[in-house]
């Protein structure tokens, strides 16, 4: 029996802001670790299965899944969500997919599908093969499986396991709870007999759309009927967005794992203990607790170019996140500071659950920097927008070896190309032809064109537009080999 990775890798999470961004949420980013939190989940695998998982994300962040694990030589199944309908649903369209990979592949049993989020952090990957090795073989005759991390304090921001009866090196689960008051979290952890829910899952593939058509047809019938006619481009398996769009919005607890826990049969779900320096990073101060730091207390974190440093001076219990500036700190205490291109945090540890108050903020006064960074990346590459005026922007413009933009035009910018390094191929009307290093080109206003790097190396280019209206949505896509036309 098989046991497929299901990794969901679609939030846009605005509490690790201004270094995540809907455009480029957490999953996607280092925190100062050498691999991005999605290449971190894809190679703690290694050694439990070599099945190749199915990523869950959508349409604005799947190029970015694709490239990083393309990075790291990782083959997946890329699976677009239409819209997202939070777990449950992800998690049926996930395992109608499985079962559609093994018959496929004209295998016989059902797969065990091994459900985890892309955005959380597992020190020990030894002590997370081992607990998932335990839940195998209950999972493989039938029964839910959920790993439950062992409390190293009374958090309120996390669901809690009641465990039950001993099955081995399990329990069975006895109760999925709310996130508690502190009281009650304490009188959890005295307790001890709860964990904290993980929301990483052990379930068989047939089994978890039986018991979802049980609880929840309308969710069942919506994704079976979604997946019954998915398209697929270049990597990626499309849903029915028609569909799919009309599926109720409900989390995998409240679909399944709660009423099969208090069903009658009450050994149906089972849960192994974890501990393994986990953490699902839901904050500042979050990364503050894992991070590697000083004798002073302080975690610096460099999560941009090589020019980010940071002077900590009579500072202590900090996290400084640098990208390209100097970052200095003097007689403080307890903050968060995250310095990127284009905004700056500063905030106190203990106020960190707020910061997407600040997203919101952004978004209802018509800002773009809760949505994007200055630093946009695209399947072709990516530009920096490096100043702008009222008639101006100004990009630099990094296009990878081979790729291509989308043949375009625009109604109201002309664009002047400056290539600093590299070789590009460009279209510019009826005309194709090379630009290289120090020389140029002009696009007018309504001319349909190009641009393609056929070299070897990345093309750097600083791009130049100017007109009356200088947004990202005015462009008119002819043809695309990324499939946006």
């Amino acid at each position: 029996m098989s046991m497929i990775p299901v990794i969901m890798a679609g939030g846009s999470g605005t509490r690790l802001w201004p270094l995540s961004r809907t455009s480029f949420p957490k999953q996607f980013l280092t925190l100062g670790f050498e691999q991005t939190m999605l290449q971190q989940t894809a190679a703690r695998l290694k050694g439990l299965t070599d099945v190749a998982p199915i990523v869950i994300t959508n349409e604005e962040h799947r190029f970015l899944a694709a490239e990083q694990l393309r990075q790291m030589g990782q083959s997946a199944t890329i699976l677009l969500e239409p819209v997202g309908r939070n777990t449950a649903p992800a998690i049926a369209l996930a395992a109608l997919q499985a079962l559609k990979n093994v018959q496929d592949a004209q295998g016989d049993e059902p797969p065990v599908l091994l459900i985890l989020a892309a955005d959380h952090v597992i020190k020990d990957t030894s002590a997370f093969q081992a607990a998932v090795k335990a839940l195998l073989p209950d999972v493989q005759q039938g029964r839910f499986g959920t790993l439950g991390i062992v409390p190293t304090e009374a958090a309120t921001g996390y669901g809690y396991i009641r465990a039950g009866l001993a099955r081995n090196n399990l329990f069975v689960v006895e109760e999925f709870v709310e996130k508690p008051d502190s009281d009650t979290a304490q009188s959890y952890i005295d307790s001890g007999n709860y964990y904290w829910n993980s929301g990483m899952f052990l379930i068989r593939a047939d089994r978890y759309l039986e018991e979802l058509e049980k609880f929840r047809p309308d969710i069942y019938s919506v994704c079976k009927s979604a997946m019954a006619d998915t398209t697929s481009d270049l990597d990626f398996v499309r849903a029915d967005k028609d569909i799919f769009s009309v599926c109720p919005d409900e989390s995998i607890d409240y679909a399944v794992m709660e009423p099969l826990a208090s069903g009658q049969d009450s050994s149906q779900v089972v849960v192994a203990p974890l501990d393994a320096g986990w953490s699902d990073v839901g904050s500042w101060s979050a990364l503050w607790d894992i991070a590697d730091k000083c004798a002073d207390g302080n975690a610096v974190l460099h999560t941009g170019g090589d020019e980010g440093s940071a002077i900590t001076e009579d500072t202590v219990n900090s996290l400084i996140s640098t990208s390209d500036r100097l970052v200095a700190t003097l007689g403080v205490q307890d903050l968060i500071i995250v310095d990127t291109k284009d905004a700056v945090l500063i905030a106190h540890r203990d106020k960190v659950q707020d910061v997407k108050k600040i997203a919101a903020q952004i978004k209802a006064e018509g800002g773009s920097q809760h949505q994007f960074h200055r630093e946009v990346y695209r399947p072709w590459g990516r530009y920096d927008s490096v100043d702008n005026g009222q008639r101006y922007q100004v990009k630099r413009i990094t296009v990878k070896p081979g790729a291509k933009l989308s043949v375009q035009m625009h109604h109201h910018r002309a664009e002047h190309w400056i290539v600093v390094s590299g070789t590009a191929r460009v279209t510019n009307g009826d005309d194709t032809f090379l630009v290289t290093e120090n020389e140029s080109t002009y696009i007018p206003i309504g001319q349909v064109h190009c641009l393609e790097n056929p070299g070897k190396v990345e093309l750097e280019m600083i791009e130049v537009q100017s007109g009356s209206y200088l947004g990202e949505d005015d462009i008119v896509r002819f043809e695309d080999k990324y499939g946006r036309a």
